[in-house]
């Protein structure tokens, strides 16, 4: 049985200029596995997660067929179901923890807010909880990390606070969106392993978005291709670098290679009729 089913999802703007269509027909399902979305800025990826949230506002418009989380009809489910499945089942870490942690707050103080206002827990309990959470995202010093404050933190250490915020109340579905982005090599090897592991011995649901084809081909086990708003391939991640679509072997062109000849790299054919979709 799959954790979340998505049909015919349409995410539209309306715009002063007229309508902007973001998502146009997506339809996936996931069960507890780690399902990759990848494509250029501006394809869809990340307003396909929001909208999974529910965190399209107006002038934005979700509409769907099916969208179901557990059986949880997420379409016409109330704002308060929706606020009591945001965290607790399903959680979302954002982009860059530059502009998602709240830079007047210390650490500790914002992974306990949630606990401590939404669950009732206590002060010394919550507190207990972050910790244990810090540590298992691998943070040596947890301690003192719930003492700092967001600019105290490197890069790849507030990447890992942001996941511990969203891993506190044990949801079932993560939304990680370009967690691995501002990371070098080392540390994006050591936040993929912490995904990896939690969705072993937790039995999460994963949707990993992504433009670094590579990177997706080796972390997960499935991968949409989306452009312009629509998924153009559904692949099996071992196969990805043999896809057969157009634009994802124009992505995959584009992607640089070490050792390769030193000359511009190619720029993505639009002239298919794929492209006038």
């Amino acid at each position: 049985m799959s954790l979340l089913s998505v049909k015919n999802l349409r995410v539209t703007f309306d715009t002063e200029s007229g309508r902007v269509e973001a998502v146009r027909g997506v339809s996936f399902d996931l069960g507890r596995e780690r399902l990759g979305i990848v494509g250029e800025s501006g394809s869809g990826k990340t307003m396909t997660g929001r909208s999974v949230l529910r965190l399209i506002r107006p002038p934005g418009r979700i509409e769907a067929d099916e969208m179901t989380f557990d059986g949880i009809d997420l379409i016409r489910a109330s704002e308060r179901k929706m606020r009591s499945l945001r965290g607790p089942r399903i959680a979302m870490v954002m982009q860059d923890p530059k502009y998602s942690l709240n830079p007047v707050m210390k650490i500790g103080r914002q992974l306990t807010e949630g606990l401590r206002l939404r669950d009732r827990i206590g002060a010394a309990e919550a507190r207990k909880k972050a910790i244990e959470a810090l540590e298992a995202v691998q943070i040596r010093d947890p301690e003192r990390v719930m003492e700092a404050w967001p600019h105290e933190l490197s890069g790849g250490m507030g990447q890992r606070v942001m996941i511990a915020m969203m891993l506190i109340p044990n949801p079932d579905l993560l939304i990680a969106d370009e967690p691995t982005s501002a990371l070098d090599v080392t540390v994006q090897a050591e936040v993929l392993k912490i995904l990896d592991d939690l969705v072993k011995t937790r039995g999460m649901g994963l949707i990993f978005i992504s433009h670094d084809l590579r990177l997706v081909a080796r972390f997960c086990d499935r991968v949409l291709v989306m452009y312009k708003g629509r998924v153009v391939e559904e692949i099996e991640a071992g196969n990805l670098m043999a896809a057969k679509h157009p634009y994802t072997q124009g992505l995959l062109n584009c992607l640089p290679r070490i050792g390769g000849a030193r000359e511009p790299l190619p720029s993505l054919d639009r002239s298919g009729a794929w492209a006038e979709m």
